[in-house]
């Protein structure tokens, strides 16, 4: 058995409780990890392109206030 499916089975036998405790740390872990992930793509000029894009767009006047 992979450490994966040691974790399901543990997962799947959690109270409830528990399990929104889980959840909440899960999602918390998961948000650092995106973030980290997009602070070294932009560190790395990888959205650099993107964002060009979105000024060239918005200086053409193909964007709408939120």
């Amino acid at each position: 058995m992979t450490t994966a499916e040691e974790i399901e089975k543990a997962v799947e036998r959690l109270d409830p409780r528990e399990l929104a405790r889980f959840s909440a740390w899960f999602e918390a872990f998961e948000a650092k990890r995106f973030d980290a992930a997009i602070e070294r793509d932009a560190q790395a000029g990888k959205l650099d392109a993107l964002a060009e894009e979105a000024l060239a767009d918005h200086r053409a006047g193909r964007t709408r206030d939120l």
